[in-house]
């Protein structure tokens, strides 16, 4: 649950009826839409940063401020519209209104998880709002269970139309973009496996930023006097500019012409240079220096109306170019389908050849009276299946295109991300049984699976109720994956069995995206809270929730005989480490495991078929690049830099060193022991750290804890600067001959500390409170009060301080330590142990420290206060651009954005492969793994990469096969090793992994093999147990 509502009391619901939608501000609505989207920013409330961190890191204060102002319509409550209002309520829109004149009937609980068999017979959109307002209080939700007029939509930004006539969304349509300003018109529909959208935001409508990503950026290393001028960065890292893009400069030395802010346009762009199209022969001679920015210039659309849009669709957005005709024909059978609908006043009957044939009848007319741009051909098969399960609104489809459709809304509402433009059509055929389907076999059983079954049949249904499923993780994808799995009727029979693990517990920033966690689970188990949930979604949902990391150390829980009973693996995970152990374990038991994962608006599915497919572990990302240490420490040039830097100093000052004092305290001897052992340079820089935190940097009182803030800052920020330019200074030469502080390096100066400077002081109060809570130190209450506090720091008498000849600063960009090793480290060692021993002894019982954990999420409790100033302070020496405090959490917490839209979609998608996973008997043709970015949008869907196959001689074998050996105990491994006796060039010194069924008379093996081409090297091992060779 997230704040309280704005503009009305949580847990006010309005319905309407027929009447247009009550403003939720003071001001009315008409006027309120009428706001430049800088005013609706302007007065936005204020974002809770705990909350929504994860998808500001996608959108931006500015593009959350105006969702905050945007009030939004979604007209038809089946399962469609039900997860479009969740991702927008969870996104944190102003408004939701909910319009459906239906009633809740048996069908709709295949796909809408609001409704309960309790709520048959209710208003739909009425039954909805419950569980919706739960998501988020700070949303207003409203309902209209009536007709709905045109006029009614100037209420709004954004209509979102799932149900719904052609003719009547001309009609709403032509209203929304005439109005001034234009209403963004979205329709959308699910049908069976067969979705369409499309949008309408106006006559011109403003993109402000196309892709969502930062702006590429590089580093000058030379600038030439020419027409055109050629451009050269420094080989650091790849430039992505490309021709036509327009760039700024900044910090050019010698060339300032360009430092003048004007966009300029590049061409001939390469790896690590381009150039300019500009005459720079007059200009001032490049000296040093200079980043070059791009340049994202906001875009402006022209969209159709859907009146004209349907007799001239223009390109249709692909997501599978091996059906590169298909979405022409989906256009015409959706028209062909409004047709039907109109005439008959029903759906088409599932497995009715004659309803089929009648759609058919009207596609072809409709495609002939296209004149010149008709079809040559038309699929009729495809028709016979689009027309079977046109009533039925799947699940699957329903996640997948409510995440489409919100992140959709999303841009209309915000200007953020490129719009869908303008028609969008899908299928997923191969998600059928590949046996024929007869009519019996798709008759409803008045039951809660009748939409899933009109489309699969019954048989399949069963196995889906029976299915053994392992979900792997329950977060943002678990609790997607779970409501899904229980809408479907995964293991929802006494024989089915879904087992769900995670060790993870719910924290605030979970609420924003993981649909299944209220504000009073905080600190519980996500895994038992997700399936407590999912159980209410569907009661019968057999689910078992355990809190086990999957990990070799928890193989007694995961044992091979809970493999062996599993029908697939669904990873709902958040890190590589995790996946390739689960991959490992698919592969070597044998079983399906369907892969997913999202970043921001991007998401990508995988599935691993056995024998069908290569495994996750088979191909990997490459490693993501990592600063060199030199300059990290002493040459940084970004700000990423200087947080990698201050999150290193943080957990230095804060965790490692009270953690090795607490170490040293509890057992002396123990610790020295180690030391003397270790005899290296890391282990005395260790001990030197101890002995300085427990003597010269001990603290009793706070104004002592002020007193090594105000030190740490100077020692920082002014004297290791001063010493780094005394040893290096700025004319300073490398040994080429080349100036030191050329680029990517920036020349430092030191910070002068000042009390009147904000930033000097947060710095100070965030440095001061986290190191009295290491030493346990109470904080008084006047520590927060700026002007006290800086009277106390005032007080703090500063050493002189003088750079000193000789000091070695480490420049070697492949240096992994900072540490000097030194001939002598054993006997300072030595020495140190016996001063850190005497120290000790002045101490008083009982001593020990608060070492601090960094936590991210809490901003209550300075960490990233400190973290923040650590990184804005050395970022001020270098001259890098600062950063606030939510975009240095960003970076040092190493935040995943994520957002509810992107996840949603993956999900969907994933399902789809389910169905074809449990029917099984599917060819790997029909899989489908997929990557999209709702941002551009780019829908990239293709069949699986096949398993590599490793040959030799007459024989081929992928990671998937094995041989089973069968037999007694006591003869079957001399007749193995006889049998390998054939190729008497092999043999095999490794077995990679052994798995034993022990029966009472004979045993089952199965094996992998690592084959290393080699004679046996000795007849005895032949007859050598198992065992006894490895």
């Amino acid at each position: 649950m997230l704040p309280q509502k704005r503009g009305v009391d949580a847990g006010e619901v309005q319905d309407l009826h027929n009447k247009a939608p009550r403003p939720a501000a003071p001001a009315p609505a008409q006027d309120h839409h009428k706001e430049d989207p800088a005013h609706m920013a302007a007065r936005a409330p204020e974002i809770d940063e705990d909350l929504h961190s994860r998808q500001l890191a996608v959108y931006g204060r500015e593009t959350m401020k105006r969702l905050f102002g945007s009030n939004v319509l979604v007209s038809g409550l089946q399962g469609l519209g039900a997860e479009i209002a969740k991702n927008l309520v969870l996104a944190g829109v102003k408004s939701v209104t909910l319009h459906d004149d239906g009633k809740v009937d048996l069908w709709d609980l295949s796909s809408n998880f609001f409704l309960s068999e309790k709520d048959i017979g209710l208003n739909r959109a009425q039954a909805c709002v419950p569980k919706l307002q739960e998501l988020n209080n700070a949303v207003i939700i409203s309902t209209i269970t009536g007709d709905l007029t045109k006029e009614q939509l100037s209420n709004f930004q954004a209509v979102v139309f799932t149900d719904i006539s052609i003719e009547k969304a001309v009609e709403f349509d032509d209203y929304c973009h005439s109005h001034q300003p234009p209403i963004a018109f979205i329709k959308s529909e699910v049908r069976g496996l067969f979705g369409s959208v499309f949008c309408d935001f106006g006559p011109e409508f403003t993109v402000l930023d196309v892709d969502g990503e930062e702006p590429h950026t590089g580093i000058v290393a030379s600038i030439s006097n020419d027409n055109p001028a050629l451009v050269s960065c420094v080989d650091d890292e790849r430039l992505e500019f490309q021709d036509g893009d327009l760039v700024i400069f900044s910090e050019v030395h010698g060339m300032t012409e360009l430092n003048d802010g004007k966009p300029r346009k590049i061409k001939s762009a390469r790896p690590y240079s381009f150039t300019l199209e500009e005459d720079t022969t007059s200009y001032g001679t490049y000296i040093r220096g200079g980043i070059v920015t791009q340049v994202k210039p906001p875009k402006v659309l022209k969209f159709k109306t859907l009146k004209e849009a349907i007799k001239e669709p223009g390109e249709f957005l692909m997501s599978d170019f091996s059906k590169f005709d298909r979405p022409p024909l989906l256009h015409l059978a959706f028209q062909a389908l409004d047709k039907f609908r109109t005439e008959l006043l029903r759906f088409p009957i599932a497995g009715s050849a004659e309803d089929a044939q009648k759609l058919i009848d009207f596609a072809i007319s409709i495609n002939e009276s296209l004149g010149e741009s008709k079809l040559e051909e038309i699929d009729k098969k495809l028709l016979q299946h689009f027309a079977s399960g046109s009533r039925a609104i799947l699940n699957p489809m329903a996640a997948m295109f409510g995440g489409i459709v919100g992140q959709e809304v999303v841009k209309a509402c915000s200007g953020k991300f490129h719009p869908l433009y303008q028609f969008f059509y899908f299928d997923s055929v191969e998600s059928l049984p590949i046996e024929p389907l007869e009519a019996s076999d798709l008759k409803p059983e008045n039951s809660r699976y009748d939409a899933q079954i009109s489309v699969f049949g019954t048989k399949l249904q069963k196995k889906l109720e029976q299915s053994k499923i392992f979900m792997v993780g329950s977060g943002a994808l678990g609790c997607e994956f779970l409501k899904n799995l229980a809408l479907m009727g995964i293991s929802c029979s006494e024989n089915g069995k879904l087992t769900v693990t995670d060790d993870d517990v719910i924290e605030k920033s979970n609420l924003s995206r993981q649909f299944l966690f209220r504000d009073w689970n905080i600190g519980q188990p996500k895994s038992t809270v997700a399936a407590t949930a999912a159980m209410a979604i569907n009661p019968k949902l057999h689910v078992e929730a355990l809190q086990n990391r999957a990990s070799p150390e928890t193989e007694n829980v995961f044992n091979d005989a809970f493999w062996e009973s599993l029908d697939a693996v669904v990873n709902a995970l958040d890190n590589v480490t995790a996946r390739m152990y689960i991959d490992s374990r698919c592969v070597y038991f044998q079983k399906p495991l369907l892969e997913s994962g999202t970043l921001g608006a991007k998401c990508n599915t995988q599935m691993v078929i056995p024998h069908l497919t290569e495994n996750y572990g088979a191909s990997r990302d490459p490693p993501e690049k990592q600063a060199p240490m030199c300059t990290v420490h002493s040459f940084p040039h970004n700000i990423d830099h200087c947080l990698t830097w201050a999150r290193s100093e943080f957990e230095g000052l804060l965790e490692k060193t009270p953690t090795e004092v607490n170490a040293f305290l509890s057992n002396p001897s123990g610790y020295a022991t180690a030391a003397r052992t270790a005899g290296d340079a890391q282990a005395r820089d260790q001990l030197e750290r101890v002995i300085e935190c427990l003597n010269r940097d001990k603290c009793d009182t706070f104004q002592d804890c002020i007193t090594w803030a105000r030190l740490k800052f100077e020692d920082y920020f002014a004297n290791r600067v001063k010493q780094l330019t005394f040893t290096f200074p700025e004319d300073a030469m490398t040994s080429s001959g080349a100036p030191f502080w050329s680029a990517p390096k920036r020349f430092p100066r030191p910070l002068e500390f000042s009390s009147s400077d904000p930033s000097h002081l947060n710095f100070l109060l965030a440095a001061s409170i986290l190191r009295a809570e290491t030493f346990g130190i109470p904080i008084p209450d006047w520590a927060k009060n700026p002007k006290k506090l800086a009277e106390a720091v005032d007080k703090v008498i500063l050493p002189d301080f003088q750079p000193k000849q000789g000091v070695k600063i480490e420049t070697d960009e492949k240096a992994t330590s900072l540490s000097s090793a030194s001939v002598d480290d054993a006997a300072v060692i030595e020495e140190l142990i016996a001063k850190l021993e005497a120290i000790s002894k002045t101490l008083p019982p009982g001593f020990h420290m608060n070492p601090i954990q960094f936590e991210k999420d809490d901003d209550t409790n300075f960490h990233m206060d400190l973290i923040a100033g650590f990184a804005n302070m050395r970022a001020r020496n270098y001259s890098i651009p600062e950063v606030d405090k939510l975009k240095a959490k960003f970076i040092a917490g190493r935040i995943i954005p994520a957002i509810a839209t992107s996840t949603a979609m993956a999900t969907g998608l994933v399902c789809l492969e389910l169905y074809k996973v449990l029917a099984g008997g599917h060819k790997v043709e029909d899989y489908r793994n997929t990557f999209a970015n709702l941002a551009i949008p780019l829908f990239s869907m293709a069949e699986p990469v096949p398993p590599k196959t490793i040959k030799h001689q007459d024989m081929a074998w992928t990671v998937w096969d094995r041989w089973t050996i069968t037999g007694t105990r006591s003869g079957w491994t001399r007749r193995w090793w006889m049998w390998l006796g054939r190729w008497p060039r092999w043999r095999c010194p490794l077995i990679a992994a052994i798995w034993m069924s022990w029966w009472p008379v004979r045993m089952t093996m199965t094996l992998m093999w690592t084959f290393l081409l080699c004679p046996f090297t000795s007849v005895e091992r032949v007859y050598m147990i198992l065992c006894d060779i490895c």
